[in-house]
């Protein structure tokens, strides 16, 4: 097969990424099956595990990025993808090869058919065993779903993070942020300790009870703000003042960043208690190392291949994407949307049928034109569906068969001083992207 009949086969074989709660896979069972037959992959580095409901693929390239500066031979495995499926597996930011793809799936294929695997479950233990026959020295591994019951949950990690929890995936996950926070939970480990980004008291009472049941020692990030003061940069980024005295610049802009760097500054203190960032000699009250950490947050795209997060694509007229895709991201994304300097705003828009799409689109700018679209994905809601949902709430706009549609259409009425936003799911984010190879 070649590297695009690969993809196809993957995509048709299992349900996951096309059908949402359709190919979620309750239990370990066959993640079991499938590091058992590889050897365990997973046991012959290092890793670190981040969970969390928003900002867990920031945190893990940024993460990723921290280490790489620091001279170590980083595994990543995020998703989903925006555009090509070697984005999710990556070592030192270089996406695996496409050939490592083909020889994966033609020589295991038989031992796994039989076990009718999900997406994920086969991704993971491609990604598992890419890290250890490539020798990384450690790997950053995000959470796919939840957290108890997500196949990655087998490795026994130096960290483990959870950056926030608020409601999403509530027909797998939970109806409550109590139920969700104590599925996120899962990933806690004997011992093992945690840094926890975000708390409600809802939240924070469960990730207690089970970090005293597992002695994890843990980490509440949001009482004990690092940073002392943040601004907005006009060109690119945010720049950042910590209580440490320490001053730099991060590439990522999007305002919900704030706390997603704060939960990294505490992510990266406790790396280097335990003596894997850069200085072995770790005294109690050491600053954190400032020349890694200017690296590391202005330079993450560049180290790790990063797209996504609040990406500026062009300035006249501005036009910005962003993968934000629930209720949690978009009430910071609306307040930032609203906040940036322009003349008229257009919004592409689409969304997929498993999310909260009232809740999102009650926080939608009102003063907009909209371009209502669909993801080239079965789970995509319809143009039409999400116009009737805009029309109820007073949103004005037109609808649009495919993304690349939608933005030249919106690229064709924009004046130079106009902003146009690209959103509403990661899907219609990476059509996007894809549009403008």
């Amino acid at each position: 097969m070649t590297y695009e009949e690969t993809c196809q086969y993957l995509f048709k074989q299992t349900n996951f990424e096309t059908q949402g709660k359709v190919g979620y896979k309750e239990g370990l069972e066959t993640t079991k099956a499938l590091d058992e037959h590889f050897g365990h992959p997973h046991r012959k580095y290092k890793t670190i595990h981040i969970g969390g409901t928003n900002g867990k693929g920031s945190c893990s390239h940024t993460i990723a990025a921290m280490l790489q500066v620091c001279g170590y031979k980083v595994g990543l495995y995020t998703s989903p993808h925006l555009v090509d499926f070697r984005e999710r597996i990556r070592i030192n930011g270089r996406p695996l090869p496409e050939d490592y793809v083909v020889n994966f799936v033609e020589q295991s294929r038989n031992f796994w058919e039989p076990l009718k695997p999900s997406f994920f479950e086969i991704t993971t233990a491609m990604a598992f065993k890419y890290f250890a026959d490539n020798d990384v020295d450690i790997a950053v591994i995000e959470v796919g779903l939840g957290g108890r019951l997500d196949c990655t949950n087998i490795i026994t990690p130096i960290a483990s993070v959870i950056t926030n929890i608020s409601l999403d995936h509530q027909q797998l996950l939970g109806s409550t942020l109590g139920q969700i926070a104590m599925e996120k939970a899962g990933i806690i480990k004997k011992g093992i300790p945690v840094v926890i980004g975000e708390t409600t008291p809802e939240t924070r009472l469960v990730f207690d009870t089970m970090a005293k049941e597992m002695e994890a020692p843990i980490v509440f990030a949001d009482e004990n703000n690092k940073i002392l003061s943040y601004q907005l940069l006009t060109e690119k980024g945010i720049e950042y003042k910590t209580l440490q005295g320490i001053t730099f610049k991060a590439e990522l802009g999007g305002e919900y960043q704030v706390k997603n760097t704060n939960t990294i500054l505490h992510v990266i203190r406790l790396l280097e208690q335990q003596g894997y960032l850069c200085d072995s000699e770790i005294e109690t009250n050491k600053p954190l190392v400032k020349k890694e950490i200017e690296e590391a947050f202005t330079q993450v795209s560049r180290l790790t291949g990063l797209q996504g997060r609040w990406q500026i694509i062009r300035t006249k007229p501005l036009v910005i994407c962003d993968t934000g895709h629930n209720v949690g991201g978009w009430q910071y994304l609306s307040k930032q949307i609203k906040e940036t300097p322009h003349n008229h705003l257009h919004i592409v828009f689409g969304m997929v049928d498993d999310k909260d799409i009232y809740g999102v689109m009650t926080l939608l700018p009102k003063d907009a034109t909209y371009y209502y679209t669909k993801a080239d994905n079965k789970r995509a809601l319809s143009e039409q569906s999400i116009k009737i949902f805009g029309e109820q709430l007073g949103l004005q706009g037109e609808t649009y068969p495919t993304v690349k549609d939608a933005y030249t259409a919106a690229l064709n009425a924009a004046t130079k001083d106009d902003f146009i936003f690209v959103g509403g799911s990661s899907y219609v984010v990476g059509d996007f992207l894809k549009s403008r190879i």
